[in-house]
């Protein structure tokens, strides 16, 4: 393999200017051809499985003698069903309506202007992400369909399974005679591509960081280029006195098990006083039963004392916290204090509290009756996701091809001049 270490601001320059000149061309690239790729890439994604899968194989070695943890290594793990949904969501994609050139909105004025909203390309996307190798696929893709050119830089537990996958992403390219560098890969594992990639405002219109707390947080803080991220899913779960037993028993179970390493996955049960000893108590026991270590407040049981710290803790791992409210407003306080604006979920039957759930939290994804785990761009129908983005500027929420457009005006009249 090159040896990419001994220049990597040269290496991160041409790799800039190559992505804005793809994304020159992807800017005016026709809905079938895109279309076309992304179908290409499925396919050879598919009939490459083989050496995915031996690629990842090696990726699974470095985790071990990384010591990474059971979670960190599911979220790096693959396997033909975890393939499969790979390509699934790149024909998903591939499916959904091209949004470049979408009008949002269009009016006339009196001064003789036909005015359209109409949706663009961001440009040229950047983004960083840690194990989980579908982002290579998720993200290509997502910026492909809105007209964008990607610069990805995997992390280094990823390092061959994202190589692989990325050279069925450029097979799908090469067919649809799209430029290959639309979809490019950070081909070295040293960590100065990624203070490259955060300062490269010449190249980059935006950087998109998917991974933990440290990583965003760096990107956070170095980055010159706008960023879409989230710091944290610090997420949320309140039984209301009037939620259904067996329907908060399910959800629960689900939103905290299902798969503990993602930023959906939840990490604080609050539970209505009135139904502290009953349903939440059978909550907690039934979570337990399932080896989930509880972290419980002041009139729970569960297997150790919460402490402050625990309160507004990330674990990505199989615990949780647990505590008593007096009612819907003290969840929602707690929530303020504790939570990270990305996805928090009420489990009630009465509307009342629902409602003022709905209102006075500005989380990005607000639930009612359902498992948190839904919190992704797959499930809200966009095909994948590049991230959920918990600010307020610009896109919030699951990221998906929309969400990666900006827009630009057309004006047009009848020789109009301005009195």
């Amino acid at each position: 393999m090159k040896d990419f270490d001994s220049d990597i601001p040269g290496l991160m320059a041409g790799m800039g200017r190559a992505a804005r000149e793809a994304a020159a061309e992807l800017a005016s690239a026709t809905a079938e051809r895109k279309h076309a790729a992304l179908i290409g890439a499925a396919d050879a994604l598919w009939a490459r499985r083989g050496d995915v899968l031996v690629a990842n194989g090696k990726d699974l070695d470095f985790g071990r003698d990384k010591g990474l943890s059971d979670a960190m290594m599911d979220r790096l793990k693959l396997d033909e069903d975890r393939i499969r949904s790979i390509c699934d969501s790149l024909r998903a994609i591939a499916e959904q309506a091209d949004p470049v050139g979408e009008v949002i909105a269009e009016w006339d004025r009196p001064n003789g202007l036909h005015i359209r909203r109409v949706r663009t390309p961001l440009g040229v996307v950047g983004v960083i992400y840690e194990s989980r190798p579908n982002v290579t696929a998720d993200t290509g893709a997502l910026c492909l369909k809105a007209g964008n050119a990607v610069i990805l830089r995997g992390g280094s537990e990823s390092f061959h399974s994202s190589r692989a996958i990325h050279a069925a992403m450029v097979v799908g390219l090469r067919t649809a005679n799209l430029p290959e560098t639309a979809i490019q890969l950070v081909p070295t594992r040293d960590r100065a591509a990624v203070t490259a990639m955060l300062t490269a405002t010449d190249h980059i219109d935006v950087i998109v960081p998917r991974g933990g707390k440290g990583l965003v947080g760096l990107v956070q803080r170095e980055a010159r280029v706008p960023v879409f991220a989230h710091l944290e899913g610090i997420v949320h779960i309140y039984i209301d006195a009037s939620a259904e037993p067996e329907m908060a028993r399910r959800v629960v179970l689900n939103a905290k098990t299902r798969r503990t390493g993602i930023c959906g996955a939840a990490e604080c049960l609050l539970i209505h006083r009135d139904i502290a000893e009953g349903l939440g108590q059978d909550v907690i026991d039934m979570l337990r039963a399932e080896g989930v270590e509880v972290r419980a407040g002041k009139g729970l049981r569960g297997d150790l004392e919460a402490t402050d710290e625990d309160w507004g803790a990330e674990y990505l791992d199989m615990k949780i916290a647990a505590k008593v409210v007096d009612d819907v407003d003290d969840a929602i306080a707690h929530i303020r204090r504790y939570g990270s604006d990305h996805t928090d979920c009420i489990i009630a039957a009465d509307p009342a509290p629902v409602a003022r759930f709905f209102e006075r939290l500005d989380s990005a994804i607000l639930m009612h009756n359902a498992s948190t785990q839904f919190a992704d761009g797959g499930e809200f129908g966009m095909g994948a996701e590049i991230g959920i983005a918990t600010g307020k500027m610009h896109a919030r929420g699951p990221v998906g091809a929309e969400q990666l457009t900006s827009f630009k005006y057309l004006v047009t009249a009848d020789g109009a001049i301005r009195s």
